[in-house]
């Protein structure tokens, strides 16, 4: 899953570059994607996910990786993320 966020879904997009007359040749819009290790504090250990800019705004701006996971829809979300918020369901539960 190359250049994908794991957590919002955000993808490359396709534009033009527009030159000064108008000519227009396609272009990428690439996400800035990086690799980051995020903290779950219901299960208590690390996880390495390709989260971009945004995404990782959004977890600091929901209070963390677990509050995020539970209000995201599974739609947007890699096959990993997925797994963690099984997983963090679960511990929620049993807690």
């Amino acid at each position: 899953m190359a250049r994908r966020c794991e957590l919002t879904g955000k993808g490359v997009q396709a534009g033009n570059n527009v030159s000064h007359a108008k000519n227009r040749t396609r272009r990428r819009f690439l996400p800035n994607v990086q690799e980051v290790r995020l903290m779950s504090d219901a299960l208590g250990r690390s996880f390495s996910m390709k989260v971009s800019a945004a995404g990782l705004r959004s977890v600091e701006h929901n209070g963390g990786l677990d509050n995020f996971l539970l209000k995201s829809r599974d739609v947007n979300l890699s096959l990993a993320a997925r797994r963690v918020k099984r997983d963090i369901k679960k511990a929620s539960l049993a807690s």
